[in-house]
């Protein structure tokens, strides 16, 4: 199986001719939008994330450019590539936008109109909001206030093994999918509903990724080969090349995180105001998710009184982002503990000693009204010192996670 994709960014899809593809020797079947029983999917609608937002093959629309189009079965793969090669698209390229903030603006190229607006639509509406205390009143008290601004580019997982399965056809309408994902029930349940068949017939066998990195969360490869061998009768490998694997696999999401600190002289952070933005590219796939772990995340692992946060998931015409090791919270922690750093040095005071005032102890409520169990990053932080050869003063080697000094 070899796929026809989208050299556009964002254009419709006028009419798709097959006629000279079809002709290619080795050629078994063309597969498009209207021979997907249901061609629309949200990978996370199996955890109530929705609405379906993307297409299997691609269907009126094309949204960002590597978006499949057409799926060519044939004989061998470079009886596929030439088959795909002949395959003609005619397109209305359409205007596209590929920054987050331009992407918000009320004028904006509509990137996806599952949704209706260039954002996901939390149940606390535009962003996912976290509010504790009263951050005015914070920033009121502060004897200084830091604000800046982080961001971060998509980073492909870059695995050795490129995403892939092959489908093998058992009799009786079952099918054994041999999968490189790293998310066999989630590619189970939603391949059984893009397909309308019942689970049962579906057997997934996995286990060994080459490689993976949250890479291999997304169910793109498994139902269309699935569909594949349900319609030719005969085993399907569809497997990405190297520049498919570069090109349309999802990255990690670009990221902008802009936070307000106050500060008090003595190193105790009073208000933090965070507004994140995650770009999801063309499709939600896992990104609503990754934005909601920001918001919960980014008081960091500090106690700080007076918190308001709020993220954004946003649609652009690029290649849609997913999951990639901590994926919501690994640039959040890299710009929060920047931002520490600069809150030291614009203070007067040691880094690491300005972390052991504000870091959580037993019991403390955290900004989204979950108490603070099994806290030891003072411990962490007493061994770092040592380790490091780094001296703090004499009172924070005495301080504990398990009480607040009074």
């Amino acid at each position: 199986l070899k796929m026809v994709r989208s050299p556009h960014h964002h254009a419709r899809i006028r009419g798709i001719d097959l006629s000279e593809a079809e002709k290619q020797p080795g050629v078994v079947r063309i597969l498009t939008a209207k021979d997907v029983p249901q061609n629309l999917y949200t990978i996370l609608i199996l955890i109530q994330v929705g609405p379906p937002d993307e297409h299997v093959l691609a269907e009126g629309k094309v949204r960002w450019k590597g978006e499949a189009v057409v799926a060519v079965l044939a004989d061998s793969e470079r009886a596929a590539n030439e088959a795909a090669a002949k395959v003609k698209v005619d397109y209305e390229v359409l205007p596209a936008v590929f920054d987050m903030q331009e992407a918000l603006k009320p004028d904006a190229p509509l990137v996806n109109e599952h949704h209706g607006q260039n954002f996901y639509r939390y149940d606390s509406d535009a962003s996912r909001k976290v509010r504790f205390g009263d951050v005015e009143a914070g920033f009121a008290q502060a004897d200084f206030i830091l604000e800046e601004t982080y961001t971060s580019s998509p980073i492909e997982q870059a695995p050795t093994e490129t995403t892939g399965c092959i489908v093998v056809p058992e009799g009786n309408d079952r099918f054994t999918c041999h999968t490189n994902t790293q998310a066999m029930f989630f590619t189970l349940d939603n391949a059984s509903i893009i397909l309308q068949m019942p689970g049962h017939k579906l057997h997934l066998v996995g286990g060994t990724v080459g490689g993976g990195f949250g890479g291999k969360v997304d169910v793109i490869v498994e139902p269309i080969a699935i569909l594949a061998a349900r319609l030719t009768g005969r085993p399907v490998s569809f497997i990405y090349s190297r520049e498919e694997e570069m090109q349309v696999s999802s990255p990690r999401a670009a990221e902008k995180i802009v936070i307000k600190d106050g500060v008090m002289k003595d190193g105790r952070i009073v208000a933090r105001q965070v507004t994140g933005y995650t770009d999801a590219g063309a499709y939600s796939r896992h990104s609503p998710y990754g934005a909601q772990k920001g918001a919960a995340h980014y008081p960091g692992p500090y106690t700080i009184p007076n918190v308001s946060v709020d993220t954004y998931c946003v649609y652009t015409n690029r290649t849609p982002s997913s999951a990639m090791r901590g994926f919501g919270v690994t640039i959040a922690d890299f710009a929060l503990e920047v931002q520490m750093d600069k809150l030291a040095r614009l203070i007067g005071m040691d880094s690491l000693e300005f972390r052991f005032i504000n870091a959580y102890r037993d019991g403390d409520m955290k900004a989204h009204r979950q108490p603070t169990e099994g806290a030891a990053l003072i411990e962490c932080m007493q061994e770092a010192s040592i380790a490091a050869g780094w001296p703090v003063a004499e009172r924070f080697m005495k301080m504990s996670s398990k009480r607040r000094e009074a």
